[in-house]
């Protein structure tokens, strides 16, 4: 009862979380027009992503957790058909099963986190877009001066050319 009880509690949690982001994204989009407030949306963004993928890893820690308790219980089958098999109470293993999967729940918002890097993968990610994008306009930026200096000594030499011509006509 208490294994079941661990994944309800996160997926209350879970829904409490997104409710709560869902209400300030709108204010934290608003607010990340301002300048130094950039990075607002970004961590709310990351944040939510985050939280929205504790239902998934919870899922899938569940249905591993499963897997394993089905394959317990065929052992279990196969050893009550025989004879002279003598049912054990005190099933220890069973019980340390469950203990673990209470505790691995609880790490499921952990393993959500790493999945997305809410301390900052999305920060280092927006940030190497950033620098991308400045050393493109670096370059765009040196190639229009290239463009200019050449359209420059271009149109000099025309117009030197046609002076010439005019002066010798």
């Amino acid at each position: 009862m208490i294994f079941q009880a661990a994944g309800l509690i996160i997926d209350t949690i879970r829904t409490f979380f997104l409710i709560v982001l869902s209400i300030l994204g709108p204010i934290v989009f608003a607010l990340a027009v301002w300048d130094g407030l950039q990075q607002s949306l970004v961590k709310w963004l990351s944040r939510y992503i985050s939280t929205y993928l504790w239902l998934p890893v919870s899922d899938l820690f569940s249905s591993m957790m499963m897997r394993i308790q089905l394959l317990m219980m065929q052992k279990d089958i196969e050893a009550l058909q025989d004879p002279t098999f003598i049912p054990d109470m005190n099933n220890a293993v069973y019980i340390i099963f469950l203990l673990i999967g209470i505790i691995g729940f609880f790490t499921v918002p952990t393993v959500s986190g790493w999945i997305v890097e809410a301390g900052g993968g999305m920060g280092n990610y927006g940030k190497n877009i950033n620098q991308s994008s400045q050393k493109a306009g670096a370059l765009a930026g040196s190639g229009g001066k290239m463009a200019a200096g050449a359209g420059g000594s271009v149109a000099g030499n025309v117009g030197g050319r046609v002076k010439g011509a005019l002066k010798k006509g």
